[in-house]
This record gives C-alpha cells, structure tokens and sequence, in this order.
C-alpha cells in the first residue's frame, strides 16, 4: 500500500491559481496552498496589494494584475498561464443587497456583472488550461440558502454560481467543481462599514452562531485547500457560516 500524502505534501509541486488572492479569503488560500509548498498565482486588480499579500504569504507565490470583469484580459491570462491543477475563483461583490421593493434592478445587474459573470466566464477561459483531473472551486456566498431580509439580490447572485456545481462537476468530470458558502466572515469586504457598526453586527451575529464567532479567513480556507487536495469530493456546496442557520432557522 502507498503512504498517502499528509495535509503538509498533498499538494506539493502542484500549481494553484487563487483568482481574488490579494485579500481575505482568497489571500487566505493562497498562505495554505503555499505553506503546503504548491506553486501559487494569485490574481487581482490592484499590484500594489498583490505585492503586499505574496509578501505576507512568502513561498512560491507569483502576482498577476488581472480586472477579472475584463473578459478579453481574463482570457489573455489563461492563455498564458501553463498547465494549471487547480483554480480557486474568489471574487467578491458587493453590489446587490438591499429591501427588494426598493432595489434598483440596474444595480442587480451590477451584481451580477461583478460577481456571477467574472466567476463564470473565468471558468470557461480556464478550462483548457486545467489538468484534466484537477479542481475548481468556488467562492460564493451564505445569503445563497439563508432567508434574511434585504438578501434576495445577493441570493440570486450567488444561488446562481451555487446551482452550477453539480451540474458541472458531472459535464466537466474527472475535473472537480465543488464550492464554500461563507457566512459572516472578517474580512476587508466589511471595510465600508463604520468600525463601530461593523463591530455591533459581528457581535450580534456571533451571539447567535453555535460556535460563538464570526468567521476568520482562514476557516474557509482549510476548506478550500480540502476540496483541492480531496480527489474524491466533487459537485459539493460546502457551508462554512460557524452554524448559524442551526440556530436562527433561516
């Protein structure tokens, strides 16, 4: 029997692009695929925060500068890039939320422009370059499946990339197409938010999560760097909230 490869090697040598790397979740990912001595490309629009996170990252990390919405500068990049093994599309949006009643759907649209699309069409232009085993996985969101009010138009955003997974780890198979589904997690994405504000909502939402938190990058990272270092896990919307929908039902 072969010695099977620990968390520390399983992906060792392999080459990883985290698509959103500069920051957050993705950043995150790309520190455990790196620690785990994968050689990682992180995409992202701004040089300057690339530079600082392959900086914090260390290890075998390359930049790329790269508008995800760009679909000709998307498709440039994966010409480019080689083989790779596995793709983690973690771009956020923002755009979206709000009281249904008075959402512009203009702005709905914005949503999608910025988040279902860029995942979408990254996938598509990336799928000649993935190892034909590899793996895909994708950032969406927890207002997907929760029920809270002023979420219908960040639901539809990210319901939509969630309702691609299965279907797409059967079509696309043996590559792997799973996603997380974060839920409240401390990241820049919240940085619009007055301090004091955004701390009163993390509390309230950690009163109410079973695990007494609010997320940390890192938590849904190890899921991420499962779901590519698990060659048996496939067509999965793995939630990552702390169990907050256990406790609120919704």
């Amino acid at each position: 029997m072969s010695t099977p490869n620990t968390p520390l090697n399983a992906l060792a040598g392999q080459r990883v692009v985290v698509m959103g790397g500069s920051s957050g979740i993705g950043e995150a990912s790309a520190a455990f695929f790196a620690a785990d001595d994968a050689e990682v490309i992180i995409t992202g629009r701004r040089q300057d925060r690339l530079d600082a996170a392959a900086s914090r990252i260390g290890g075998k990390v390359t930049t790329y500068r790269l508008d995800a919405s760009d679909r000709p500068a998307t498709d440039a990049f994966f010409a480019e890039s080689g083989r790779i093994d596995h793709l983690v599309i973690a771009l956020s949006g923002a755009k979206g939320g709000g009281p249904f009643a008075e959402l512009d759907l203009a702005e709905l649209a914005e949503g999608f422009d910025g988040k279902f699309w860029p995942h979408a069409h990254a996938l598509q232009a990336a799928l000649p370059a993935l190892r034909r085993d590899g793996s895909v996985t994708l950032v969406t969101a927890g207002s997907a499946r929760a029920a809270l009010p002023g979420t219908a138009g960040l639901a539809a955003i990210n319901g939509a990339l969630e309702a691609m997974v299965r279907p797409l780890a059967v079509e696309l198979a043996p590559l792997r197409v799973n996603a997380v589904s974060p839920g409240v997690i401390d990241t820049p994405w919240w940085d619009s938010v007055p301090a004091e504000q955004r701390q009163a909502l993390f509390d309230g939402f950690a009163a109410v999560t079973p695990v007494g938190r609010v997320g940390r990058p890192e938590d849904v990272a190890r899921a991420i760097h499962m779901f590519a270092a698990n060659g048996f896990v496939t067509g999965v919307v793995l939630e990552a909230t702390g169990g907050v929908t256990l406790a609120t039902g919704r």
